[in-house]
């Protein structure tokens, strides 16, 4: 009565239908496998099972070889299965060929920023800024928009192109829709919340409120983030969609070219808005909440565009807390920023905070955008493969392993003294900031440039590593949070500078005429 099973019923015991059998042939120049009835002896049912469940193991792994690469080869069983699927070829590149892409696009940026310093510089007189000096405390947090959107944006979107996400007009427009409408709608709540943020730092230190300043505030807080989001979201697309063409590293280029201009975007919106809306606070306050419905009325629009790409709808549910957490810590940076700019004894503050802030979130940027490209090129977040996450990498690791990341950080920590040399060059020439560029400023600002770097790049070697060992995308959680990082630590070092300077006198740093 107990004779051996059925080849269909062996079939079953294995979890596989007939179907699944890797004994048929696929393709022209695969072998058959040898059959199961030359291995069974009287007794030989448990072997039988054994080479099934073998046979067909190996049969669905040449099968997702097939699949992941994408054609049917005419390649032998030994190599369909001794060779798994292969990965996209990281792009070979040198110390010179990395410091070469990066060194135009950083100048660039760089360039932006002290744009942004010299309109912070000349508005910080006007009216607004004067009597709403809450206005301060959403600059860092509205600049921050670019870490916290733009170059997550930038640095998705060219994990996407160099994983050829992107090669199809079909994959690209839903790349192109989905990314648009998700930062809309990241831009309009963070600046909603940016805003609050300003009003209760803005009313903690005084304990004064005021409800046409706070309604002021929204409204020019989430116009600036809205609008200068959908600008900065089509110049994105934009240099990415032109660097692959011309075979240039999206990486090294779009974070730095999301930074240069909107910084001063930004900044040149915040302060228009809130001037044209200031002049009618005695006349049309309505406007303010009206500007504030409109916007927050758009929202289920971009909701379901967002929704309707795959590659966003996980960003548009699971993303918000590292742009709410960075916008609450670029707010602390605001705070620091409104109560040293009105000071005398850090005359400067004003022009040099958009700089030093930008040029260390731009370098840390483009390196997590890098380390995730990486990543992703040898798997998916949360999986164990050879470059495995690490919890604690020394610095020695960070800066002076032989890898191509550990490279690109040495180029990036080594453009921080030029750069600054230039557009401190550049300020002095345009005559801002109310400060003598004295060796012993220069000490003490390059000082705080480089450590604050530093402190980034190491960060971010722990930080995308960390997270791509949780299963979180770095692309979507890293950047938000070291660009916050990049704009307190950058704030608090330059108030600390110039604290230091004034604690030498006047005499040495001339800080103040």
């Amino acid at each position: 009565m107990s004779s051996k099973p059925e080849p269909k019923d062996v079939h079953q015991l294995n979890g596989t239908g007939p179907s699944a059998s890797p004994c048929s042939s696929d393709g022209p120049g695969r072998e058959p496998l040898a059959g199961t009835s030359e291995f069974l002896g009287p007794d030989g049912a448990g072997v039988e099972v054994v080479i099934e469940s073998r046979a067909n193991a190996k049969g669905v792994r040449e099968e997702d070889a097939l699949l992941e690469n994408g054609s049917q080869s005419n390649e032998s069983d030994d190599v369909s299965t001794d060779r798994g699927p292969a990965p996209p070829s990281p792009l070979k590149e040198t110390s010179f060929s990395i410091g070469l892409q990066v060194l135009f696009p950083f100048l660039l940026a760089g360039f932006g920023t002290v744009a942004a310093g010299m309109v912070l510089d000349i508005v910080q007189h006007w009216e607004v800024f004067q009597k709403v000096t809450e206005v301060f405390i959403l600059v860092p947090a509205l600049l921050g928009l670019k870490g916290n959107l733009e170059m997550t944006l930038a640095s998705r979107l060219s994990t996407a192109a160099n994983i050829g996400h992107m090669d199809t007009p079909k994959e690209l427009w839903r790349m192109i829709t989905g990314n648009m409408a998700l930062i809309q709608v990241q831009a309009t709540v963070v600046g909603f919340l940016a805003s609050i943020a300003a009003v209760v730092f803005g009313w903690i230190p005084d304990g004064h409120f005021s409800i046409p300043h706070a309604f002021l505030l929204c409204a020019s807080s989430v116009a600036t983030a809205f609008i200068a989001s959908l600008v900065l979201g089509m110049i994105m697309i934009g240099v990415i969609i032109g660097s692959r063409k011309i075979g240039i590293n999206p990486d090294n280029v779009a974070t730095p070219i999301a930074a240069s201009l909107g910084d001063l975007i930004t900044l040149a919106l915040l302060s228009g808005i809130s001037w044209g809306l200031y002049l009618e606070l005695n006349h049309w306050r309505y406007i303010y909440p009206l500007v504030c419905a409109f916007f927050v009325a758009l929202l289920p629009v971009w909701v379901v565009l967002a929704r309707g790409s795959p590659a966003t709808r996980e960003v548009l549910y699971s993303g918000w807390e590292p742009v709410i957490i960075a916008m609450a810590i670029s707010s602390v940076g605001g705070l620091i920023l409104d109560k040293t700019v009105s000071d005398p004894n850090f005359a400067g503050m004003a022009v040099f905070t958009p700089v030093i802030n930008g040029v260390g979130g731009n370098l840390v940027a483009v390196q997590a955008s890098r380390i995730s490209t990486f990543l992703h090129m040898n798997g998916m977040p949360g999986e164990n493969s050879e470059q495995a996450p690490r919890r604690c990498p020394s610095p020695c690791t960070t800066f002076f392993s032989p890898d191509v990341n550990s490279r690109s950080a040495r180029v990036l920590f080594l453009l921080v003294v030029p750069g600054h040399l230039v557009f401190l060059y550049t300020i002095s020439c345009m005559q801002g900031g109310h400060t003598t560029l004295t060796l012993i400023f220069i000490i003490f600002y390059m000082t705080a440039a480089l450590l604050q770097v530093l402190i980034l790049l190491y960060i971010a070697d722990w930080m995308v590593h960390w997270m791509w060992g949780r299963g979180l995308d770095p692309d979507n959680f890293s950047i938000p949070y070291l660009t916050a990082l990049g704009d307190l630590l950058g704030t608090g070092l330059l108030a600390l500078s110039f604290h230091v300077l004034w604690l030498i006198g006047d005499r040495d740093t001339d800080v103040g005429d």
